[in-house]
């Protein structure tokens, strides 16, 4: 406390805005251990398919960023490498106890428990089911997946209910606040249109491949469809999932919910990840060469264009100070500031 013109001021540092409240420490610290597990057993997955394989270390990591330089086919394919690189960061940042991480933690649910139910669905299948049997690493497979409705679970009923209290919420203020709702809505613009985008482009390849659509919808939702045991989501899972997620963030973010930060970053980094990947691939390939020799080549590389400056820009918008209330300052700076500038609050 201190005294000024006779009365007290309030200077006592108060709850850091960044981190959880008190009482959800242990969701947090439930949650970060869970995506541990589930990292380190995809970590496994992808070692045991390094050493099965007939390439090497090196083969490997460069087929993370070429997609032609591998000369096997891994186990896991790039999403899965690159959610497994995101739940160890969501962990840290949970056993850290950083509220921003919440959001991704949830995204990271959801995904879990949608490629659980689509395996679940493909095991209704007695020809799929047999495949677990048959298969010398199908019990593994299948523990493997198991693993993934606990996790899914444990965070979703973890995380939900470790909500922001009224009282933990920063004091409002119009100048932060304003910036952070457009750099949230700036983001929600960028997902949106990237959503459109990849949406016409599957519409497109639908139709000139003449692709039955039940099928299509049905790979989605059932694992069996493929008619093989895979650890690695399908085109169709990532293709639709891809378009889904980012039209709910950017929903959200167009909202100004602040609370859907973590997945904005989490998945914008998935998504230039993976567009890195195509504009390698499309380098080594000399389609560049031959890009706007057609329109659809034109079309296509003005996509990729626009993904790979999109999904950059809402991991730098995402990152930043200015994207949460009060630039990341906590609420004793704001009171301190005032106190000093005017001398009373």
């Amino acid at each position: 406390m201190v005294m000024q013109d006779g009365g007290t001021v309030d200077v006592r540092p108060g709850p850091d805005p960044r981190r959880a409240a008190p009482e959800h420490s242990g969701a947090y610290l439930a949650t970060g251990l869970c995506l541990t597990l589930y990292a380190a057993v995809l970590g496994a997955w992808t070692v045991f398919g390094i050493t099965q394989g007939n390439g090497s270390t090196w083969d490997f990591v460069e087929g993370l960023f070429n997609p032609g330089a591998s000369p096997t086919t891994q186990i896991l394919g790039p999403y899965e490498w690159a959610f497994t690189a995101a739940f160890l960061v969501i962990a840290v940042l949970m056993l850290a106890q950083r509220r921003v991480a919440r959001s991704a933690a949830l995204l990271s649910g959801f995904v879990l428990l949608a490629l659980s139910l689509r395996e679940g669905v493909g095991l209704l299948h007695a020809a799929y089911r047999h495949q677990y049997t048959n298969d010398p690493l199908g019990s593994w497979a299948l523990a493997t997946r198991g693993l993934g409705v606990v996790v899914a679970l444990v965070v979703l009923f973890s995380m939900f209910p470790a909500t922001e209290r009224r009282e933990d919420a920063p004091p409002p203020a119009a100048g932060p606040d304003a910036q952070w709702r457009r750099l949230s809505r700036i983001c929600g613009v960028l997902f949106v249109v990237m959503a459109l985008a990849e949406l016409g482009w599957a519409v497109r390849d639908m139709t000139a491949t003449g692709t039955d659509t039940g099928r299509y919808l049905r790979g989605v939702v059932d694992g069996s469809v493929l008619g093989a045991l895979d650890l690695a989501a399908s085109a169709e899972f990532t293709t639709v999932g891809s378009v889904l997620v980012l039209l709910i963030l950017g929903v959200l973010a167009l909202r100004g919910r602040r609370e859907v930060r973590g997945a904005l970053l989490v998945f914008a980094a998935l998504e230039l990840y993976m567009t890195v990947r195509t504009v390698v691939w499309l380098t080594v390939s000399d389609f560049f060469n031959r890009s706007f020799e057609t329109t659809e080549g034109a079309l296509s590389m003005a996509t990729t264009a626009y993904g790979l400056a999109a999904m950059t820009s809402v991991v730098v918008l995402a990152t930043g100070r200015g994207f949460g209330p009060y630039d990341g300052r906590r609420p004793e700076g704001i009171r301190a500031a005032a106190v000093g500038r005017e001398g009373w609050l």
